[in-house]
């Protein structure tokens, strides 16, 4: 029996990256998926590579609409009974990152997709939580929601800090309502994303960071822990990035 056996997830942000490596892992350890994100072509590549049959849905979905939020909810609940886990792991970032490059229409975008999204997924699946007295919510933060690096850019910098203090706060709002809530703060990861860089990653700079699987390994161990069990932060980071 798997880890995740008769349990249920979302995962935002499954189209590729840690949300694929997450799906994937889940899907071994017992648990029926539903992946989404903006791409219905990448959920469908993601989903006939996963070959997973009816353990797996994937659901296109625009996290920055509080409304497709509530429908990717809805249709998990629908087609599985009900939803036990969600991953909010939908983020972005852009190349313009610095202040002086920022503009209001870019910051707009990186707080809605960043920040926006985990509370409509969030607001969306805590109802049926609340009522089972029973849930986890796993947010997929980083390490710049911890430390304000520049490198991150001021906007993805702000989101992810407010991200982690929204998952804090329902934390411990909710100790006491059976709902589990974990921010995890990776440091670099090879996936997609790193393709926004202002600078490109050197191949060398690749090899020694995080692999998505590293961090799916995180949000399994804090998703598949004993109901009396709650990790409120847990920071992952490559080996030879410093932390402080």
């Amino acid at each position: 029996m798997g880890k995740l056996t008769n349990k249920v997830a979302v995962i935002t942000g499954g189209g590729s990256g840690v949300g694929k490596a997450a799906a994937s892992l889940f899907l071994k350890e017992g648990a029926k998926v539903v992946i989404a994100g903006r791409d219905a072509a990448k959920l469908a590549a993601v989903a006939s590579e996963l070959n997973s049959g009816a353990a797996l849905l994937a659901v296109a979905t625009d996290v920055t609409k509080a409304e497709q939020c509530k429908a990717l909810i809805d249709k998990a609940t629908a087609t599985f009974s009900r939803v036990d886990i969600l991953v909010n792991n939908a983020g972005t970032n852009l190349k313009g990152r610095t202040l002086r490059e920022l503009t209001p229409e870019s910051w707009d975008m990186m707080i809605r997709t960043n920040l926006d999204g985990a509370f409509y997924c969030t607001n969306a699946v805590l109802p049926q939580m609340f009522e089972r007295k029973d849930g986890v919510i796993v947010n997929v933060v980083s390490i710049a929601g911890k430390r304000a690096n520049p490198l991150g850019g001021a906007a993805y910098v702000a989101a992810k800090f407010a991200m982690g203090g929204l998952g804090l706060v329902l934390s411990n709002e909710e100790k006491d309502s059976g709902v589990r809530v974990s921010n995890i703060y990776p440091g670099e990861i090879d996936t997609p994303i790193l393709a926004a860089r202002p600078k490109p990653v050197t191949d060398e700079q690749r090899a020694v960071i995080l692999k998505a699987e590293d961090v799916a390994d995180a949000v399994l161990f804090v998703a598949a822990l004993h109901p009396r069990v709650s990790i409120p932060e847990l920071v992952i980071k490559p080996t030879v990035q410093m932390y402080w």
